[in-house]
C-alpha cells in the first residue's frame, strides 16, 4: 500500500521526452531538434513542440545538452544485410577499408550497424540521432524513391549516398556511378565471343544499382538481336547464387553464359556448375562484379567489372567528413567501371 510520500514522489516525477514526442506526435529526434534549433523542422511542428514541453514541464537538461551539442568524431555505416550474408561478401570489407583509411588518420571511428529491413534502419537513424552518437552517416545500397536522404536531412544528421548520382537526392551521392556501362561492357564481351544465350543472377529488385544494370542487360542483348535467356533475383547469400545456378543449369537450353551482380556470388555460381560437371569457360563463361581480390586467385581466374570499391569508401569519407565542417577535399573519382577480362569467359561452345 502506498504511503502519501510514495504518491507524492510519483507525482513529481520528470517527465520524459518519450513523453513529450508522444503527446506532439513526432519523434524523439524531432523534439531534440526543436530545442536545438537543428533540422528541418517546420515552424508549426517546432512550436506545437515547445508548447507540449512546456505544458508538461519537461526541458533538456543542460549536461545532456551540452553531449547532444558536443562532436562524437563517429560516423556511422548501415549495412541491411544478415550477418552470414556480410560476412561471406568481401565487397564490404573493401568498403571499410577504404573509409577507415580516411577517418582513421584524422581521429574519427566507424561504426557499424547491420539492420533487417527499412524500417528497422529508419528507427536506428532516428535512434543515433536523438542519442547524438554519430556525426554523420554513409548510407548503402541507393534504392529506387530512396526516403532515406530525406529522413536523414530532416533529422538534421550529415550523410552521403554510395549510388548512382541522382539529382533529386536530398544528399550527395558519390561513386558506383556507370552501373549500366559496366554490365553493357560485360555483355558487349561475351556477344564477341559468340554468346547469345546469356542469365543475369541479380541482388534484390528494389535496389538502384539493380535496375541500371538490368536496363543496359537486356538493351545490349537486344541491340545484338538476342533475349536474355532469365533473370533470377537473390539476396546476395551464397546459397540463393548457387540456387539460381542450378536452375539456370538445368533447363534444356542452357545459358551458356552468365552475369553475376557481385564477384561472391559469381563464385559460388562457378562452384556449382563445375559440380554439376561442366568446365569453365569451355561449357559455360562467368562474369562477376567488383573486382575483388579473391577474384585474382580462383581457377580459372574471374572476369569481373572493376568498380573501385575501396576509392569509393575513401571518396565518400571524405565528402561526409567535409559536410561534418572538416577540412577535407576528396579527390576526383573516375567512377566509370571497367570490364577485367580473365579466364572465366571465352568462346560460346559449339
Amino acid at each position: 500500500m502506498s504511503t502519501p510520500a510514495d504518491r507524492h514522489v510519483k507525482s513529481v516525477r520528470r517527465p520524459t521526452i518519450k513523453a513529450v514526442a508522444a503527446a506532439a506526435g513526432v519523434s524523439t529526434a524531432a523534439v531534440s531538434q526543436a530545442f536545438n534549433d537543428k533540422g528541418r523542422l517546420s515552424a508549426t511542428t517546432r512550436r506545437r513542440i515547445l508548447d507540449t514541453a512546456l505544458e508538461l514541464g519537461w526541458s533538456p537538461s543542460a549536461p545532456a545538452a551540452a553531449l547532444r551539442s558536443a562532436r562524437t568524431r563517429t560516423l556511422a555505416l548501415v549495412v541491411r544485410r544478415p550477418t552470414d550474408v556480410l560476412g561471406a561478401d568481401p565487397h564490404f570489407s573493401e568498403l571499410i577499408t577504404g573509409i577507415e583509411g580516411e577517418l582513421a588518420p584524422r581521429g574519427y571511428g566507424l561504426l557499424l550497424h547491420l539492420v533487417a529491413g527499412d524500417q528497422e534502419e529508419n528507427v536506428l537513424y532516428e535512434r543515433l540521432a536523438a542519442e547524438g552518437r554519430v556525426d554523420g552517416a554513409v548510407l548503402t545500397d541507393a534504392r529506387a524513391d530512396d526516403p532515406r536522404p530525406a529522413l536523414l536531412t530532416r533529422l538534421g544528421l550529415p550523410a552521403v549516398l554510395l549510388g548512382a548520382p541522382d539529382s533529386t537526392a536530398a544528399v550527395p551521392s558519390v561513386g558506383l556511378g556507370g552501373q549500366g556501362a559496366g554490365v553493357q561492357e560485360a555483355v558487349t564481351h561475351l556477344l564477341d565471343h559468340g554468346h547469345r544465350r546469356v542469365a543475369y543472377v541479380a541482388g534484390p529488385e528494389e535496389l538502384q544499382h539493380t535496375r541500371l544494370r538490368l536496363g543496359a542487360f537486356a538493351a545490349a542483348l537486344r541491340e545484338a538481336g538476342a533475349r536474355p535467356v532469365a533473370v533470377l533475383h537473390t539476396d546476395f547469400s551464397e546459397t540463393s547464387a548457387v540456387a539460381a545456378t542450378e536452375a539456370l543449369l538445368a533447363v534444356a537450353d542452357r545459358p551458356t553464359a552468365i552475369v553475376y551482380a557481385n564477384d561472391s556470388m559469381a563464385v559460388c555460381g562457378m562452384g556449382a556448375a563445375q559440380r554439376a560437371g561442366l568446365r569453365v569457360p569451355d561449357d559455360l563463361s562467368v562474369v562477376g562484379y567488383d573486382n575483388l581480390p579473391l577474384g585474382r586467385w580462383l581457377h580459372p581466374r574471374l572476369t569481373t567489372v572493376d568498380q573501385q570499391v575501396q576509392r569509393v569508401g575513401a571518396a565518400a569519407a571524405c565528402v561526409l567528413l567535409a559536410r561534418c565542417g572538416e577540412d577535407v577535399r576528396a579527390e576526383h573519382l573516375d567512377d566509370r567501371p571497367r570490364l577485367v577480362v580473365r579466364e572465366s569467359t571465352g568462346p560460346a561452345p559449339a
